[in-house]
């Protein structure tokens, strides 16, 4: 087992002491980077880059090239899994993913297999592996997967929605066939996470993209009572060392104590949640990990910076904060300012921290 060099990010999740707050962006392998829209036009197109093991370790480890991150994060797709249950995805320009097979009906449910990773996504397993060990200790690697709402969403919408109607009628209408695919996901995305960490993956991520669509007791329901179901399924020790488990559900901020509930070791925040106010509901139950604005990044540097220092004055001193961006960096941003960004959470957070922390 290859020591890492950098633990700060498995540090600050599970609320041990750092030196400097650490820091990494979602989607921080991806387009607003030329050397990964060069990757791209070299593969042909998005899925012939995510289902290339060698590819997809070569995008995961751009990032890392030009910025001190405290992570790196599997380059994939959320849709990996319906996509392995047969449904056939995918994109067409300016329109996002799309499923030639969408999930309508009691009969179209029952017909689906739970998903066996090793033999169903060997792609995403290799690249795990891959990335790891090209990674040689430098940073640790982050695992993940959409959670059992968001890709339920994707399945019986077709594609993506801006008022998830087919998906909100199923479970309002048939709430038993949108539990037994519900079960069928949560089955799916354990296996793959635990085939992921198995691989190397040394903290995994749960993406509830589309959770705070959902009313109060809905998203308790058909959202967070199956990610606390993956929770408990997972491999939460591998390599004689704790993998932690992030949550994050875009716009679920009024449900953090719920959250907190599930035995995860830490929440993403997105950027309409106060992140000091976060921390005094959730206490020291759980780390937390946000939640600059992503349009921020488009401001100048120095505006960044102070947006950088209002979030850590906000949490605060002491342990369990991972800062990142409240949803992924967006495709038009500069480069430059994305070095900024993180230039500036390491200068400006060791004060947070106590002198004699590890390196």
């Amino acid at each position: 087992m290859t020591e890492l060099k950098n633990d700060r990010f498995l540090r600050a999740l599970l609320r041990e002491p750092v030196d400097v707050t650490p820091v990494w962006m979602m989607r921080q392998a991806g387009r607003y980077l030329p050397e990964y829209r060069a990757a791209r036009a070299h593969a042909g197109d998005f899925m012939a880059l995510c289902t290339n093991p060698q590819l997809a370790c070569e995008v995961t480890l751009q990032p890392l090239e030009r910025y001190p991150l405290d992570a790196a994060i599997l380059f994939s797709d959320i849709l990996t899994i319906p996509d392995a249950m047969g449904l056939g995805l995918y994109f067409e320009a300016g329109e996002g993913p799309k499923f030639r097979k969408p999930v309508r009906t009691a009969a179209d449910v029952e017909s689906l297999p739970v998903v066996n990773a090793k033999k169903d996504l060997t792609y995403v397993v290799d690249a795990v592996s891959t990335i790891r060990s090209e990674l040689n200790g430098r940073v640790p690697l982050i695992g993940f997967s959409g959670s059992p709402w968001t890709l339920m969403t994707y399945m019986v919408e077709g594609g993506s929605s801006k008022d998830f109607r087919r998906a909100k009628c199923m479970i309002y209408d048939q709430p038993e066939v949108a539990r037994l695919l519900l079960d069928k996901l949560v089955a799916s995305v354990i296996d793959y996470l635990n085939a992921q960490i198995r691989a190397g993956a040394q903290a995994v991520q749960i993406f509830d993209t589309w959770g705070g669509a959902l009313p109060h007791d809905a998203y308790l329901e058909y959202s967070l009572k199956p990610m606390q179901r993956i929770v408990a399924g997972l491999i939460r020790e591998n390599e004689g060392r704790k993998v932690p488990v992030i949550l994050f559900t875009k716009g679920g901020g009024q449900w953090l104590e719920a959250m907190a509930d599930t035995g995860a070791s830490a929440l993403g925040l997105d950027w309409t949640t106060h992140i000091g106010q976060a921390r005094e509901r959730v206490g020291d139950r759980v780390s937390l990990q946000g939640n600059m604005d992503p349009t921020m990044l488009y401001a100048n540097p120095q505006r960044i910076r102070t947006e950088v220092a209002k979030i850590l004055s906000q949490y605060g001193h002491g342990n369990g904060h991972i800062f990142n961006l409240g949803h992924g960096i967006t495709p038009e941003v500069d480069p430059a300012n994305a070095g900024a960004f993180i230039s500036a959470v390491h200068e400006l957070s060791a004060d947070y921290h106590e002198a004699n922390a590890p390196e």
